[in-house]
């Protein structure tokens, strides 16, 4: 589990194909004192278990869902991504639950700039779109966000600079795929009031 706060930007260093996997090194910096073999890392919003490490680089396997589902198979060596340990007992939940299953691939459709203020409009399917309302969280490549408009087919999300800094936001642009994972507590309200009304 984790809550959407990235806690640093990683580096892909190298990347072995394998026969239905892909073995993927990234460079944790920091962060690697705190991994373990098997821990759970969220690189990108996917949740990926570290299966080896030597010094701050930490190996992931990508399984061919993975690989299939997610923005992680257009990356390549050099590129850059958003990294979060898994959530601590007691530590401050900043973001939302964030569980690192990705629900869909969304292609940036807009990105309106203004002063201290991004808008980021993501393409975003029929079937999960019940998932998404105004005020809402929204997980955008491992990072938890705020909702702030639902159109026909679409969401947005609003940026601050620090986001932008921060994380690999900074660096998309308009037709780049994102990771998106919905709301955990919207799932579970809709399938119990999908419940509830069956019960009628």
């Amino acid at each position: 589990m984790f809550t959407g706060i990235i806690e640093r930007i990683g580096a892909i260093k190298k990347i072995e194909v394998k026969k239905n996997l892909l073995v993927m090194s990234i460079d944790l910096g920091p962060l690697a004192k705190k991994v373990k073999l098997g821990d759970s890392v969220s690189v990108s919003g996917v949740c990926l278990t570290a299966t080896s490490k030597k010094g701050s680089i930490a190996g992931f396997d990508l399984m061919r869902e993975t690989i299939e589902k997610t923005s992680l198979r257009s990356l390549g060596v050099g590129d850059k991504v958003n990294l979060e340990l898994a959530l601590e007992l007691g530590s401050r939940l900043g973001g939302h639950f964030v569980t690192g299953h990705v629900d869909e691939l969304a292609v940036i459709k807009h990105i309106s700039y203004e002063k201290n203020w991004v808008a980021l409009r993501l393409g975003v399917s029929h079937a999960n779109h019940k998932y998404f309302v105004p005020k809402g969280s929204i997980t955008v490549d491992g990072i938890s966000l705020t909702i702030g408009k639902v159109g026909k087919g679409y969401v947005e999300a609003y940026l601050i600079p620090y986001t932008l800094k921060v994380t690999t936001l900074g660096l998309k642009k308009m037709g780049d795929c994102v990771n998106i994972e919905t709301d955990i507590l919207a799932k579970y309200l809709f399938k119990e009031g999908k419940s509830s009304a069956g019960s009628l």
